[in-house]
């Protein structure tokens, strides 16, 4: 691509295993045409590739209005990494089938952005909830404890949504990184930062 293409940095965060890694490895396969045009198909048996450290930043190149442009990923552990970027673009991930993760991004990481890099609210953050396969649906036992207002370990989408609008993010989604669903979707949100 020509020098002159705008590169948006992206900085992905979130708990370790919470699927960051397999989400940008998803998005390295690119947009399944097959997927689209009938939604409802299975997706094909394919492996998601590895990434590693080294590699980074992940550079994606998309087309959006007729113009290109180039997305940089860092999916990075390390604080000392981290804290030296200057994203444009922030996305905190939680697994959906861990409800700990999903309060971290409250406890931790939204007063981490806040207070290093979106002091004065203009850098867009998104939050992302992975690893939407493995939700499991409550029982019954869950839903009776504390008076009849119990949860489940998995979070359902309307408490990821209001959690994210509590947080005042900008955007929120979901996908399956291992399955494919709803993954274009969230590459079309990306698309669109």
């Amino acid at each position: 691509m020509d020098s002159d293409v705008p590169t948006v940095t992206v900085l992905l965060l979130g708990d370790a295993e919470v699927g960051k890694s397999t989400f940008l490895s998803r998005l390295t396969l690119g947009r399944n045409v097959h997927a689209e045009a009938a939604p409802d198909a299975p997706p094909p048996p394919y492996a998601v590739p590895t990434l590693r450290d080294l590699d980074q930043p992940f550079c994606f190149d998309i087309r959006l209005y007729a113009r290109h442009y180039r997305l940089e990923f860092f999916d990075t552990a390390s604080p000392t990494n981290y804290t030296l970027l200057h994203p444009d673009f922030i996305i905190l991930a939680y697994d959906v089938s861990r409800r700990d993760t999903l309060t971290s991004l409250k406890t931790h990481w939204a007063p981490l952005v806040n207070g290093t890099y979106n002091v004065d609210e203009q850098i867009p953050v998104m939050v992302l909830g992975l690893k939407r396969d493995l939700r499991k649906e409550w029982t019954e036992e869950e839903k009776a404890r504390d008076g009849g207002n119990g949860r489940g370990e998995s979070v359902m989408p309307q408490e990821g949504l209001g959690v994210a609008q509590t947080m005042r993010v900008d955007r929120y989604a979901e996908c399956s990184a291992l399955t494919g669903e709803l993954c274009t979707q969230v590459a079309l949100v990306l698309e669109g930062v």
